[in-house]
Parts: C-alpha cells; structure tokens; sequence
C-alpha cells in the first residue's frame, strides 16, 4: 500500500491516505490505453452520415438519348454517378460504429490509466468538496490553492449539483462521477482530482 497525502479546498494538506498498489501502482500498458481511448472514440461517434444513392436522387427516370446512333456514350439515367447532381456511388451511409472491449481489458485499462496519474504526481485527493452556493469563483480559488495548472478532472463520488454547475464554466475544467469514469478523460485531463470518498469506491470497484 502506497499513502498519498489528503488536501483541503484551501490547499493545506491535511492528514495522508493509503491507496492500493494494485490500482494505481501497476505497470501501465500502453496498448490497452490506446485500445480502450479508440474503444471510447469510436462509440460516441454519431455515425449519421449519409450520401444519396443513384436511386435516391431526384430525377433521371428518362434514358437522356437512344442508345445507338448518337456519337455519344451510352447513358441510362442522367443520376447516375458519373453525372454531375448524379447519385453517390459508394458514399457513407447511417451505420453504428460501437463496439466493445472484454472486461479484463477494460479493468486493466483503468488500472494503467490511474497509475500513470499516480506515477506522474498528478493525483490530488481532496478531503470534502462541499459548496454553499453557487458560485464559480470558488472553484477557480480551490484549483488555485492546489497550484492545478492545465485540465483538471475533478471525481466526486455523487452528483453535487452546486460542485457541477459552478466547474462548468471553467475551461478546462469538467466533473465527473465514480460510474462513469472512462480511460479518454483520465489521461486527457492533466491533473486527476477525486474526492476521498470517491477514491475509496474506485478501490472497491477494481479491487
């Protein structure tokens, strides 16, 4: 077990903790990373692109000349793709780009990714993360006394909609929760800020 130490909104370190070497304290494998971040990619794609086809387009139901006779080439509809306003030939079409990765892959994806954020002194516990009101100014003041430069992600263990709404208009700046912490935004993020009570359910998650 490895301690880390535990920060207040102010900045004062204010006790240490222990966080398991078998989560953040692996050799990171880069390949999974790669693998898990085009996984993530790939599923928020949209996939509705779409190009009309030669029987899609308006028009072109007439053969534009006889087919012998003329000097010109044959031609059976003025839609076809070598026209110009002709239909695409092999364009994209509505298609779903999601996949999924096997669950070893994906812990050990998780796992690599918390312990290059580790390795690289870039995790900040924070004891409580708890605001009065709304206010944005707050945030900017604790990302300042943490002396967090960069992106910053910051973990909390349930929706704090005052924590939300007040980080929301910080560039670089985003919340997230325990459930939906993905290997893209931990390494996209310079610095990882998760909340004690978080950091244990990230524990008990990938223990």
């Amino acid at each position: 077990m490895s301690k880390i130490a535990v920060f207040d909104m102010n900045g004062k370190q204010v006790s240490e903790t222990e966080i398991s070497d078998d989560i953040f304290g692996i050799t990171p494998n880069e390949a999974v990373m790669h693998a898990m971040v085009v996984n993530y990619l790939a599923n928020q794609r949209q996939g509705t692109q779409s190009t009309l086809t030669r029987t899609e387009v308006s028009g072109g139901g007439r053969k534009p000349w006889r087919q012998k006779g003329t000097g010109h080439a044959r031609q059976g509809s003025i839609r076809a793709p070598q026209w110009y306003h002709g239909g695409v030939a092999l364009g994209p079409k509505p298609r779903d780009y999601r996949y999924s990765l096997n669950k070893k892959v994906r812990r050990l994806g998780m796992k690599s990714a918390l312990s290059t954020k580790f390795q690289g002194n870039d995790i900040i516990v924070l004891d409580t993360l708890k605001l009065d009101e709304f206010k944005t100014k707050a945030i900017v003041n604790m990302l300042n006394a943490l002396k967090v430069d960069g992106k910053a992600l910051i973990v909390m263990p349930e929706v704090d909609k005052k924590v939300v709404k007040s980080a929301a208009n910080i560039p670089g700046v985003k919340t997230t929760l325990v459930n939906t912490l993905n290997v893209y935004d931990i390494l996209n993020y310079d610095k990882f800020i998760v909340v004690k009570s978080a950091l244990g359910k990230i524990e008990e998650v990938y223990a």
